[in-house]
């Protein structure tokens, strides 16, 4: 894997200082007060939620709607002139429609044609307040023109001033050297000032000409031409640059967002890397009646880099070409069928480490590829797939190659009787490919050292695996009992192209197993008052019985197995493995008993205390190398003492929710023979309705306990300690500050640390984030190789025009569990 530089992702603004002169000289108005702009600030009725001190309220029409194409007045005075004029004085009042016409003095000419007021005006239409000095109405239509205009849009909550204001006959407005902003009356954090400034509201979009944004009255940016949006829907338009800095450049992007319909859209992004050359990226998505997907990548000719910034091992170069694709797809044909369609690929394994796909460098290790068909009915589910995916790691080895399922067929079925017996069906058949390239006993070069796959790992071919089952539900409000007897088939074609394998090995071994179990249960109940509060109390004792017989898996390839960790779970189920490629035999009984509190009027539950153990009659001998009749070799290891131990560790589970705020989650794995700790987790978490989260978690982890990965690099290496404290506090329903941090108790350092605030202004939103993560380069057992990573993200949302920067707000939720971001919304 690459190593990836520290780097600094700054999204900023760029103060361009090669403004030109005229384009400056552009000077609306002064605002005016909030009292002359339909402000009302909150009272007693304030949300809990408001970041504005106020909002903006359309007071009543003063007249009654006139009939259609007619015009009503109002006016303390009106006179007619000689040539046929008439002059109203006073309050006067005109409405045509849902235009209405406040002034002090208006002339209508003869012509009847138009209507010419003397300031100050008020021009009302739906959700528009327009104030000036001196206005021209026309009667035929909808154009008018305000001199020194103030206006407000009500619903969009933006306001601005003009030396000249004209509403065109199409309903759009045009604004003469004028500002445009979402702040509230009294606040100057920004506005867009333009000589020529169009306002479509009914498409809701407007453009700029000679456009510059103020920050505090400082020009910060410039546009030669600009759109921008005035409501929730989608423009096509420059998006907001993103800006951010390298330990060895600068890094440019600009996109581009293009609303090619309502159901499709596409966003180009050139991004220039000044250490690595010009590179182009796009997202085009659809959304159709029953189908939608998105297609995104990006490409880059010549990465001066590549080269430079590659793993030991690598085969990348200065100059390379590099990209990835993704393409996303879902559809459905009728309500029971479906299907799914992902491709992904990428020029090398560190492209990701290289370029990054967001801020959090989330695990981007692999992409999909998949083309999937689903049938659902009210007895049978059927699905047809091909399924694949690449590994992104830089070098790859050749066992880590992931394998490809060409097809996979899968069919299920379930059939209830009323007096408690059932049978199911389920059986797949996979045809499992990889392509690797080894010497003929699977040996093969891997940095500076030689590397062999095993012969279970070395095949390709085809599996079927069958899993009928009939079973008997004996279900009562005070307990209930379940046999069930399951019969394990797994049969396997094999190829293993010319691979020297050991003598004697199947290409087509096949074994059938019974999976016998019998699970039951009793149910004690009492009513319970605590705290003043009525309860019911369970009391659950369990009894599960299993046996599987152990049976030679030798050559039994491993496709998509692994073995479980030993869990809660675990100790009812009969099922040692993941995947299809063994059946893990087992003799044992577990037996445990879990109490429960219900809260008697919801049936909510409080409080789960669970506490269970597992008696074994037999060694477990089948393992991933699935001889039955060999033990793993060395006797001192975690992994034999599991193999062999007469009795599982006593596992304790809680689950508490303390009250509507507090709740927790332990589990504890505890050896009574060896009188040790093999596993703890312990998660407690506040969560108010204000918006406040606190998350405390601690992980204890013995040395071999973790079975899952069955390469020795992707297995820990020592006994993990680990402390995990998350949270957010919400100041008001401005400003939430954010934080984590994950310390290795074991090895004495920080695995995450990250701060970050988000701040919610009635006209602008900011997110600002540091963090720093260790990366263990995909080698567990150790941690001498591991890199730190660090990154500084911020970005800036001015409500109405657009914001900088990507949205981090994904990241926050999942680093704080229980945390919901707050949307930039003004209200």
């Amino acid at each position: 894997m690459a190593k990836r530089p520290s780097r600094t992702a700054l999204a900023g603004l760029v103060t361009s200082n090669l403004i030109i002169a005229a384009p400056l000289l552009a000077a609306p108005p002064e605002p005016l007060p909030a009292d002359r702009l339909d402000w009302q600030p909150w009272g007693a009725d304030r949300p809990a939620d408001a970041v504005c001190r106020g909002r903006y309220v359309m007071p009543d029409y003063r007249l009654a709607p006139p009939p259609e194409g007619q015009v009503t007045s109002e006016a303390d005075s009106g006179e007619y002139g000689a040539e046929g004029e008439t002059r109203l004085s006073g309050q006067v009042v005109l409405r045509r429609g849902d235009t209405q016409l406040e002034a002090p003095r208006v002339n209508l000419p003869a012509s009847r044609d138009r209507v010419l007021a003397e300031g100050p005006v008020a021009l009302r239409d739906q959700n528009l307040l327009v104030r000036g000095d001196a206005a021209e109405f026309s009667l035929e239509s909808d154009a008018a023109s305000i001199d020194t205009a103030h206006y407000v849009a009500h619903e969009q909550r933006l306001r601005g001033d003009a030396v000249r204001l004209a509403r065109l006959e199409d309903g759009r407005y045009r604004l003469r050297e004028a500002s445009f902003t979402t702040c509230e009356p009294g606040s100057e954090l920004w506005r867009l000032v333009g000589n020529d400034i169009l306002l479509d509201r009914e498409q809701g979009f407007g453009t700029a000409k000679h456009a510059r944004l103020e920050v505090g009255h400082v020009p910060v940016f410039y546009w030669p031409w600009v759109r921008f949006p005035l409501d929730e829907r989608r423009q096509t338009g420059f998006l907001w640059p993103t800006l951010g800095a390298t330990g060895s450049g600068l890094d440019y992007s600009q996109p581009f967002y293009w609303n090619i319909a309502p159901d499709q859209d596409a966003t180009l992004t050139p991004r220039w890397i000044s250490d690595r050359g010009l590179l182009l990226g796009g997202e085009y998505r659809y959304l159709f009646p029953s189908d939608a997907g998105t297609i995104e990548g990006a490409y880059i000719a010549d990465d001066k880099r590549a080269g430079d910034e590659a793993s030991n091992g690598s085969r990348l170069a200065n100059g390379d070409e590099r990209w990835y694709l993704d393409f996303r797809h879902a559809g459905r044909f009728d309500e029971r069928t479906d299907y799914r369609l992902r491709y992904g690929a990428a020029s090398d394994g560190a492209y990701f480490d290289d370029f990054g796909r967001d801020f959090a460098e989330q695990d981007t290790d692999h992409l999909s590829r998949l083309a999937r068909l689903d049938y659902r009915g009210d007895v049978w589910r059927l699905q047809a797939k091909a399924q694949g995916y690449e590994r992104l790691d830089d070098p790859l080895k050749e066992g880590d190659k992931p394998f490809y399922r060409l097809p996979s067929l899968d069919a299920r079925a379930r059939w209830s009787q009323d007096n408690g017996f059932y049978e199911e069906w389920a059986s797949n058949l996979t045809y499992f490919w990889r392509d690797v390239h080894t010497d003929d006993d699977g040996w093969y070069d891997f940095k500076d050292g030689r590397r062999q796959i095993s012969e279970r790992e070395a095949a390709n071919g085809t599996r079927l695996r069958l899993d009928p089952a009939v079973g008997w539900r004996f279900d009562q409000s005070w307990g209930y009992l379940e046999p069930r007897v399951e019969l394990a088939h797994r049969s396997y074609d094999l190829d293993y192209d010319n691979r020297e394998t050991t003598p004697g090995r199947s290409d087509t071994p096949s074994l059938t197993v019974p999976v016998t179990s019998v699970d039951g249960g009793l149910v004690f109940e009492r009513d319970l008052s605590l705290g003043g509060g009525d309860f019911r109390q369970t009391l659950e004792p369990r009894l599960n019985y299993a046996y599987v017989p152990a049976e030679d898996q030798t050559d039994f390839p491993d496709f998509d197995t692994g073995e479980r960790n030993f869990s809660w779970n675990q100790l009812w189920s009969p099922d040692r493995f993941s995947g299809g490629d063994r059946v893990g035999d087992l003799n044992r009984i577990s037996y445990g008993v879990e109490s429960r509190l219900l809260e008697d009027e919801s049936g909510r539950e409080r409080l789960s205390l669970g506490l269970g153990q597992a008696l074994y009659f037999d060694d477990r001998t089948i393992d991933m190398r699935g001889n039955p009749d060999k033990l793993p070799e060395d006797e001192d290891s975690y992994e034999y003492y599991a193999a062999t131990r007469d009795r599982s560790p006593l596992v304790t589970r809680l689950n508490w929710r303390l009250s509507d705020e507090w709740r927790t989650r332990w589990q504890w794995l505890y050896d009574d023979h060896r009188s040790r700790t093999e596993s703890a987790s312990w998660d407690l978490q506040y969560r108010a309705d204000a918006g406040h989260v606190l998350n405390l978690g601690y992980r204890w982890q013995l040395q071999g306990f973790d079975v899952s990965e069955d390469d020795f690099e992707d297995r820990l290496g020592y006994n993990r300690e680990e402390f995990d404290v998350s949270g957010a506090y919400r100041v008001g329903p401005q400003v939430d500050l954010i934080g984590r941090f994950v310390y290795d108790n074991t090895n004495d350092r920080s695995l995450e640390q990250m701060a970050g605030v988000q701040w919610n202004d009635c006209c602008y939103g900011l997110q600002l984030v540091w963090r720093e993560w260790v990366d263990d380069e995909g080698t567990a057992n150790t941690i001498e190789d591991d890199t730190t990573d660090r990154g500084f993200f911020l970005r800036f949302v001015f409500k109405g025009l657009g914001g900088i920067g990507g949205d981090a707000a994904s990241y926050f939720d999942g680093a704080v569990p229980g945390y919901r971001s707050t949307a930039f919304g003004a209200r």
